[in-house]
């Protein structure tokens, strides 16, 4: 009898004996898992340097984590917090809403619509976005006054550019100029994902238009948009660092400017915001897994795993391996 690759045959049966039949002798055996000795020395390793870095991050009075416990929910920090959260907010659901619209000017057949989503994309990709930021900041040098009438004609009513722009302004404008040129390669791509039967099927029932998009294109292109948005969003959140320099304090401003007051307190600040940052994005990572979960239901047969689920899986396939190593 041939043995599958990869693997032993324990002799620790009694060897089969004339009368057994081709299927009792084979029950008679017992196949092994093959031996994986490079992973066990990989995973060795890994733990061993993984020990080494926790150790040295706890260990070393450079930290100053008794520093880091007090300032971790300060009201300035917790101040700062809030205006990143805020800023956040804004500018992710304006962005979103402008990368839409601009999805479709380029998707759309009339050229000039094309031409200026695809100008506009092009610019805000290409411009850094700390460059946009100072721009705004100083735009009141550029226009003073704004106003709104008949092009080229008569102005019904202006206002003060700089009474307008307050310093959150400035920020979730900004952000969200350069946020809307990326989101709208995200909802392009994910427009143009959806099989082109999608579409035919709608416009032979007779949808109209706007309501092909809204109820058929759109829902199925959000499983390939959420995951690109959400990784815009997540560099979003880190992106929000920048307000510091048109004079907003977010987050890492309230540590700037508390660091400042306190030098020997640097270390522990930038933890606390490094923290802060990575319980954000942790966050936003929750959330994109139920949201793209939630989209699968009409894609896949059965839903991916919770992180729960992968868990107890997991628990579970070590246990019985155990067992069976040890029953060997």
């Amino acid at each position: 009898m041939s043995e599958p690759p990869g693997a032993a045959v324990s002799l620790t049966e009694a060897p089969p004996t004339a009368t057994d039949t081709p299927s009792q002798s084979f029950a008679a055996q017992r196949v092994l898992p093959q031996r994986r000795p490079g992973r066990w020395i990989a995973t060795a390793v890994v733990l061993v340097l993984a020990a080494q870095f926790v150790h040295g991050l706890v260990t070393n009075p450079f930290y100053q984590w008794d520093r880091f416990g007090y300032w971790f929910l300060r009201p300035t920090i917790l101040d700062g917090l809030l205006v990143t959260l805020e800023v956040t907010a804004y500018s992710a659901v304006l962005g979103l809403l402008g990368g839409i619209l601009l999805a479709l000017a380029r998707l759309s057949k009339s050229p000039v619509l094309r031409a200026v989503s695809w100008i506009y994309i092009w610019t805000f990709r290409s411009i850094p976005l700390i460059v946009i930021l100072l721009f705004l900041y100083n735009f009141s040098a550029l226009y003073q006054t704004l106003s709104v009438g008949v092009p080229f004609g008569p102005a019904f009513f202006s206002f003060d550019e700089s009474r307008l722009a307050t310093d959150i302004v400035v920020a979730v404008v900004g952000l969200s100029l350069n946020q809307a040129a990326y989101a709208a390669e995200a909802v392009r791509g994910g427009i143009l994902s959806v099989d082109q039967g999608q579409h035919e099927a709608a416009a032979a029932l007779g949808l109209p238009k706007g309501y092909q998009f809204r109820k058929v294109v759109f829902p199925q292109a959000l499983r390939s948009i959420t995951p690109n948005y959400v990784n815009q969003l997540i560099d979003l959140v880190k992106a929000t660092s920048l307000v510091f320099y048109v004079s907003l304090l977010d987050l890492f401003g309230a540590a700037q400017t508390m660091g400042a007051t306190y030098p020997g307190d640097i270390v522990p600040l930038l933890l606390v915001v490094t923290v802060w940052y990575l319980i954000l994005t942790t966050v936003v990572s929750v959330v994109q897994f139920y949201v793209e979960r939630y989209f699968a239901r009409g894609a896949t047969r059965a839903l991916p795993p919770t992180p729960l689920q992968k868990l107890r899986a997991s628990v579970s396939d070590l246990r019985a391996r155990i067992r069976r190593e040890a029953a060997v």
